[in-house]
């Protein structure tokens, strides 16, 4: 079996191909929307239809991985994802473009849970920390070469490129997988919750879906309205669904855990705030200043720098100050550093934009790193595949989130001064928006005990 050090790079080659992906993608938005025909913003469709796939999907990732086995499920799911990846590169339309995100969805929707189930499984819980840091190094140099490879690719050989240099790291990755992957397995699997999964996975994306499409005349008359209603009405079915089933597809217990819970609920709050980031700052620095994809990618990568010169130090910080200490004061210091990006402007100086960039990507890596250790501390191995399928359906539910309020503040802009320009103002108040939904996580972390999570952070109280 591969050392615990391993199989954490192993995963992180597939997760290397989705965060690149993914902020490609923000750094092409306005060259898509100019040659698709369509407005820069509406294209946060592109974002919202990929996370709710994941949204969709990813609770039966854990069940999948559990009977088919992980490494298989691993496999296919890198697959599936590299198909979407072309047919993206592929696409000629707004809608054969979001059908190819949505493809692109299911994929990621099996590639992170599966492959957090495999670590959780595989590794010590006094190696946790260390392993979880290890996971994201080389996943985290997808944002790092991301935006400036993105932005170069698009203005010199065209957007589609940036999806389709997808396909050699999704070889790779099928690779690595095949010879290297353990292949964890249980030996019960109980049913799976069909009915929780149609309740869940239909309420979840209407509701979003709703939120998106609403105000841009994309749906007719009240559709968005009713898709809203429809989808909150389903949720509230699926609470009332998994509080009797027996082994419902999202176990709502689990919530029980402090440590998990506060890891979801103020983990989700937090990544509100960080969802939007990389919708808003492309769209800030290339249509509020006037910078090239090239350009703009120069300055945004600096965040995932931040980011990288984290993770060696994460274990060490979090045994010296305990997972409450740390996630407050660091996460008021990272929501600082999302509300400091709207009043960046073209006159700011690039050294100053680059510090800046780099200490709020270093800020809320850490803050990540955390939330993601301290939220399994307390959950058992067989609790692992429920657990991290209820953990990632909320986190990208929140992304997402960040995305549509994003969104909303700006076309709430457009409609006040009844334009289609955007100003720098408008971009400052919305990353002071999504800023405050960050900071609101705080009072998940105040209420946690002082030793919570010890099991795995190694700080006694």
């Amino acid at each position: 079996m591969a050392s615990s050090r391993l199989i954490p790079l192993i995963i992180a080659s597939a997760l290397f191909m989705e965060n690149m992906d993914s902020t490609v993608i923000a750094t092409s938005l306005p060259a898509m929307a100019r040659d698709l025909g369509t407005d820069p913003i509406v294209l946060k469709l592109a974002f919202t239809t990929y996370l709710l796939s994941l949204t969709v999907f990813i609770p039966v990732s854990g069940w999948m991985a559990d009977r088919f086995g992980a490494r298989h499920v691993f496999r296919a799911a890198i697959a599936v994802f590299t198909i979407g990846s072309l047919a993206c590169g592929l696409a000629t339309s707004l809608g054969g473009l979001v059908a190819a995100r949505g493809l692109e969805g299911i994929g990621g929707a099996m590639m992170v849970p599966v492959g957090r189930i495999i670590l959780l499984r595989t590794v010590p819980k006094s190696e946790l920390v260390d392993a979880l840091a290890w996971l994201t190094i080389p996943a985290l140099m997808g944002p790092l070469v991301g935006p400036p490879v993105g932005g170069f690719i698009t203005d010199h050989f065209g957007w589609r490129w940036v999806f389709l240099m997808n396909l050699p790291f999704g070889i790779l990755g099928i690779a690595l997988a095949t010879a290297l992957m353990p292949n964890t397995q249980v030996d019960h699997v109980p049913p799976l919750d069909v009915k929780g999964f149609l309740l869940s996975g239909l309420g979840l994306s209407a509701f979003i879906f709703g939120l998106t499409v609403m105000g841009r005349d994309l749906l007719p008359g009240w559709s968005p309205t009713a898709l809203v209603l429809v989808g909150a009405i389903l949720v509230a079915l699926y609470v009332r669904h998994a509080r009797a089933a027996e082994n419902p597809i999202l176990d709502l217990r689990l919530l029980r855990i402090e440590t998990f819970r506060a890891g979801v609920l103020g983990g989700s709050l937090f990544r509100i705030g960080v969802g939007a980031v990389p919708f808003l700052l492309p769209l800030m620095f290339q249509l509020a200043y006037g910078m090239s994809a090239f350009q703009s990618g120069l300055i945004t990568f600096v965040a995932a720098a931040g980011a990288i010169s984290m993770k060696l130090g994460a274990g060490r910080l979090i045994r010296r100050f305990g997972f409450r200490r740390l996630l407050i004061v660091n996460g008021l210091l990272a929501s600082v550093s999302i509300a400091v990006m709207g009043l960046l402007s073209a006159a700011t100086p690039y050294l100053l934009a680059v510090a800046l960039l780099f200490v709020g990507g270093f800020l809320r890596s850490l803050q990540f790193t955390a939330l993601n250790a301290m939220s399994y501390s307390d959950v058992d191995h067989a609790q692992a595949s429920y657990a991290t399928s209820l953990y990632t359906v909320v986190q990208q539910l929140s992304l997402s989130l960040g995305v549509v309020l994003a969104a909303f503040v700006l076309e709430a802009a457009q409609w006040w001064r009844s334009e289609q320009a955007l100003t720098p103002m408008d971009f400052t108040i919305a990353f002071f928006v999504v800023a405050a939904c960050s900071v609101s996580a705080m009072f998940q972390f105040v209420a946690l005990s002082p030793g919570a999570g010890e099991s795995v952070s190694g700080k006694r109280v």
